[in-house]
């Protein structure tokens, strides 16, 4: 079986892999390796400075070994053979079997995946790509007198990794891709900015863009200059999809990220098959959703990709784990164990999370609506596990009268509430869908990529 996308210093090593974890296993109960080579260039282009930067690449192993009891790790730097035997006598020397728990190994699985591209990064000079950002970022800065600058910033980020347990043999090369264009204007009443992204698990081609999205870009942040501050109370309100995934990380990502569960940490941990929404709130995570900028094959535990449906209906059916978590509550794995690098450790980590489609059309939610307000841009967003309260920040918000938009701007607009009651108040979905391409640290680090979305869905919510 070809593996042409494995680096030779991997590829070497993998029939070896198989010995090495029966190694581990003639000991204690459970070995596993993981090999992983990571690396990235970004570029930004903007009116007074153009920058290109080869992010700094990372190579490494983590062997894995679990002695009954606890669950042991040592990362070694790159892929020589000698250091890796070395490493395994380090981290199994004192180690003996106690025989209290087992890990489950999974199925017998292999498999080598590769994200399809059409046009293949590597095809590309890094000249060439720098030239293809300097003519988006001409063709946006010179639409109009008033901006200011115009920024554009390009990221690709590829992997591959290498997993072997008993019952294991997965290889993978995961390509991400991400445009991310920015304009500012100014004006009498100071400088307004406005911002779009496009991006995913797939090649150049995925971050072509147009005339019209790029005029549309500049017309809503010249729109923006005239934006007034909104009166905070309780609103009618329809999401677009990116406000809706937003929605969807705050409220039931890292809150039902099960390490969380272990520590004591989220209140979601309290409502396992009970209530937390209305019939019409279904919300997925799924690390297997084509051409999504979170998607991967298998996670970093070895997991292969699958959907795992948090809630169903309204009711909350369970959180997203990795194996320690997994374990230590007696629940079922799902492939979300990832690390930032070979040299972190893995965390139950969200991918790509997003409410499920409905069944109205984007209009019969827009002709429910007399009075409300559309936001389809967020900026930010926060949450509270413990409390489970919910903080999303919006670019701006459109007002909607008799089922129209009326062109009247507020920014920023923020939606604030308890999870619960937000979700409860859903009313309206529709069936359109769509997801945006992000990174999502824990905490204060462990970034990974990961995307949210879904449809329009139509809330009530406090706004201010």
């Amino acid at each position: 079986m070809a593996q042409s996308f494995l680096p030779d210093s991997i590829e070497r090593l993998r029939p070896k892999l198989g010995g090495l974890v029966a190694g581990i296993e003639s000991r204690l109960p459970y070995g596993a390796v993981l090999l992983s080579a990571r690396q990235g260039l970004q570029i930004q282009v903007e009116n007074r400075e153009e920058n290109v930067i080869v992010l700094p690449p990372t190579a490494g192993t983590v062997l894995t070994a679990f002695d009954g009891h606890t669950l042991h790790e040592r990362a070694v730097g790159g892929f020589d053979w000698s250091e890796i035997e070395s490493g395994v006598k380090q981290l199994t020397g004192g180690l003996k079997a106690n025989g209290q728990f087992q890990i489950d190994p999974g199925p017998q699985r292999s498999g080598d995946y590769v994200t399809p591209m059409e046009v293949p990064v590597e095809s590309l000079s890094t000249m060439e790509k720098l030239e293809r950002c300097q003519e988006i970022h001409r063709r946006l800065k010179d639409r109009d007198p008033r901006i200011v600058n115009a920024v554009v910033w390009y990221l690709e980020r590829s992997e591959k990794s290498l997993f072997r347990n008993r019952n294991a043999d997965l290889a993978q090369r995961i390509q991400r891709v991400r445009l991310f264009l920015m304009v500012a204007v100014s004006g009498e009443k100071g400088v307004r900015y406005n911002w779009m992204s496009i991006g995913g698990t797939a090649g150049w081609e995925i971050i072509e863009v147009s005339d019209d999205q790029l005029q549309r870009l500049v017309d809503k942040t010249l729109a923006l200059m005239g934006a007034e501050r909104i009166e905070p109370g309780e609103y009618t309100v329809i999401t677009g999809p990116g406000v809706t995934g937003t929605l969807c990380h705050e409220s039931f990502g890292h809150g039902v990220e099960t390490d969380m569960f272990v520590k004591e940490r989220a209140r979601a941990a309290r409502f396992i098959n009970q209530r937390v929404g209305s019939d019409l709130v279904n919300i997925w995570e799924d690390p297997s959703l084509p051409g999504s900028f979170g998607s991967y094959y298998f996670d970093d535990e070895g997991v292969l990709a699958s959907p795992t449906q948090i809630v169903e209906n309204g009711i909350f059916r369970g959180g997203i784990t990795d194996m320690y978590s997994a374990s230590r509550l007696g629940i079922p794995r799902s492939a979300n164990g990832r690390r930032q690098d070979y040299t972190r450790k893995a965390y139950a980590r969200m991918s790509t999370t997003y409410f499920g489609k409905g069944t109205s059309s984007v209009e019969d939610l827009f002709a429910q609506v007399e009075n409300g307000i559309y936001l389809e841009k967020w900026s930010s967003g926060m949450e509270d596990p413990k409390g489970w309260g919910i903080q999303v920040t919006c670019l701006y918000g459109e007002e909607i009268k008799n089922g129209k938009l009326t062109g009247r701007l507020y920014s920023p607009v923020g939606i604030s509430g308890y999870v619960p009651d937000v979700l409860a108040s859903v009313s309206g979905v529709a069936n359109d869908f769509d997801v945006d391409p992000g990174t999502c640290g824990k905490g204060h680090k462990e970034s990974v990529p990961v995307a949210s979305g879904g449809p329009h869905i139509l809330i009530k919510a406090r706004l201010g």
